[in-house]
């Protein structure tokens, strides 16, 4: 779970994944990303169960960092990412995982399904679908949500990866990196909500043109 400034929710956040069964026993690796609006606050005295393990950034170092900081100290054989301001719904970390258990995949995403109600804007919406049409094309496979912050694999797989980037172009960059090693990314709907930027919504058109240029990067990438 990265984290950055996230005080209004964070508590809820990692109440909520505590909570739901995935059907296995697992571990929460809690990353606060240089927060300066109280969750390292928050966090600090969270008393929180011994699976819960916070660590810090001394300083804002993005989304990606937080993600490598808690890949390289994860212990269980799964992984998956489920950020802290809640525009997801926990209990669908239980639908990612079956096609892991089973063997069918070693890549899962949660594909969101946007609508009038759940959507953050029209612009957000045909951004992320201009960059999922951009990775197929540079890829030649059928995915429906690139940047989806639901993705969940084996841990293994995920450390094989060799990520660099350090903000939200980690998303496109996961992706681009498993389409390489062949690897057939499963798709599941799971629940969405986005937030309004006055509630904290931290995605900007930059990002977007970030994450396609983490895309061609990768492309072009002869590993």
């Amino acid at each position: 779970m990265p984290v950055y400034n996230e005080a209004r929710t964070v508590k809820q956040a990692v109440e909520e994944v505590l909570a739901t069964d995935v059907g296995i026993e697992f571990e929460l690796i809690v990353v606060d990303d240089g927060s300066t609006d109280g969750t390292r606050e928050i966090l600090a005295r969270g008393g929180w169960p011994d699976r819960v393990r916070v660590l810090h950034h001394g300083a804002n170092r993005g989304k990606g960092a937080a993600v490598r900081t808690a890949l390289g100290v994860a212990r269980g054989e799964f992984a998956a990412i489920f950020d802290a301001d809640l525009e997801y719904e926990a209990a669908d970390l239980a639908k990612l995982l079956p096609p892991l258990v089973s063997g069918e995949t070693n890549a899962v995403f949660g594909v969101r399904a946007f609508d009038g109600y759940t959507s953050h804007s029209f612009l957000y919406v045909m951004g992320n679908r201009a960059l999922t049409l951009f990775a197929n094309v540079l890829f030649n496979v059928y995915l429906r949500d690139l940047m989806t912050c639901h993705k969940a694999m084996r841990t293994e797989v995920f450390r094989s990866l060799d990520l660099r980037s350090s903000g939200f172009a980690i998303e496109s960059e996961i992706t681009a990196r498993l389409l390489q090693r062949g690897e057939r990314i499963f798709e599941i709907p799971v629940h969405y909500k986005a937030r309004r930027t006055d509630e904290g919504k931290k995605l900007t058109a930059m990002d977007g043109v970030r994450s396609a240029a983490t895309l061609l990067r990768c492309r072009l990438d002869s590993r």
